[in-house]
C-alpha cells in the first residue's frame, strides 16, 4: 500500500472516530457512475467527512476541488490535496483576465471523473449556504447528461470551527439527495436558486431551511 492510500484510510478512520461521518443516501445510491456533488461548505474538514462518507469505489473516481490559495500555502498540504484526494485546484481571484477557472473542472469531466463542488466558493460560518456562484451553472450547460448531486454536511462546523485547528468529537452525517439537472430554458438565477434549495432540502432539520438560523 502507497503512503497516500494508508493516509487517504486513516484520516476516514479518524474522521469515523470523530465524527461517525455518517453517509445518508436518500434520493441516490452510492453507485460508481460520474456524478457532479454539490455541497454546503462550513469547515476544511468537509472534505475529508465526504471522503469517509463514500464507498471505496466513489474515492477511486471522483475528484474535490480546493482553494489553491489555502491548500497550496504548505508542501504537506499539497501533497495531500494531489496525492490523497486527487484535488483539482481552483483560483478564486483571477491572476489574468483571460483566465477560466472552470478549465480544470471541465477536462477532468470530460475526462470522466466526477467532482466534489462548494458552489457557495468560499466557507460560510452560518446555518445555510451563501447564494451559489454561477460556475456550476455554466459546467450543467456544458456537461448536460451529468447527473448533480445535492449533498449536506451537517454540524461539521462544530468539529473544526472556522479559525480552529483541532476537531471537537461530534456525530456529523453527509445526507445525498435525489439527482437534478438543468432544465431546458431555464435561467441562471433559476438555476442557482434551485441547486442551492435542493442541497437545503437534506438537511436533518428541514423545518430551519430558509430560515437562515443554524441547526440545533
Amino acid at each position: 500500500m502507497t503512503l497516500a492510500a494508508f493516509t487517504g484510510q486513516l484520516l476516514s478512520f479518524i474522521a469515523r472516530l470523530i465524527t461517525g461521518a455518517q453517509g445518508h443516501w436518500k434520493g441516490c445510491p452510492p453507485k460508481a457512475e460520474q456524478r457532479i456533488y454539490i455541497a454546503n461548505h462550513q469547515s476544511h474538514f468537509d472534505l475529508v467527512l465526504i471522503w469517509a462518507a463514500f464507498p471505496h469505489d466513489l474515492r477511486a473516481s471522483t475528484r474535490a476541488i480546493a482553494a489553491k490559495d489555502y491548500w497550496t500555502t504548505s508542501a504537506f498540504k499539497r501533497w495531500l490535496t494531489t496525492e490523497v484526494f486527487n484535488a483539482i485546484y481552483v483560483s478564486r481571484t483571477r491572476s489574468n483576465p483571460d483566465e477560466d477557472p472552470l478549465e480544470p473542472l471541465a477536462e477532468a469531466l470530460a475526462n470522466g471523473d466526477s467532482l466534489v463542488i462548494f458552489p457557495e466558493g468560499t466557507r460560510s460560518s452560518k446555518g445555510h449556504p451563501m447564494p451559489f456562484k454561477s460556475g456550476i451553472y455554466h459546467l450543467a450547460q456544458q456537461f448536460p447528461d451529468v447527473p448533480l448531486i445535492p449533498t449536506w454536511i451537517d454540524n461539521v462546523q462544530r468539529v473544526m470551527p472556522k479559525g480552529e485547528v483541532v476537531p471537537v468529537p461530534i456525530l456529523c452525517t453527509v445526507t445525498f439527495g435525489e439527482p437534478i439537472q438543468l432544465r431546458e430554458g431555464e435561467s441562471k438565477a433559476d438555476f442557482l436558486c434551485r441547486a442551492r434549495e435542493a442541497v437545503m432540502e437534506q438537511r436533518p432539520h428541514p423545518e430551519l431551511v430558509g430560515h437562515g438560523g443554524e441547526s440545533d
